[in-house]
């Protein structure tokens, strides 16, 4: 498992964190249990499997929802 963390821009609202942790938790090879969407800071933190998922997959996902991904980090 990798984990990765990823800056988004500015979220304005709630329910914007919920939208992201919805798409994100649908994922296969995303581990919904650590997902952590961050709202004071804009960042989602989660472990993967990456020989399920690739991180380019997740903030494709997150940009379809109209969020841009600023920056990612995956350890």
């Amino acid at each position: 498992m990798k984990q990765a963390t990823l800056q988004l821009e500015t979220l304005t609202c709630p329910s914007c964190l919920q939208k992201i942790e919805k798409a994100v938790t649908r994922l296969d090879g995303v581990d919904s249990d650590s997902l952590k969407v961050l709202f004071n800071s804009s960042k989602v933190k989660f472990d993967f499997n990456e020989e399920v998922i690739q991180i380019e997959a997740v903030e494709k996902a997150i940009d379809q929802l109209g969020y841009e991904v600023l920056k990612s980090r995956v350890k």
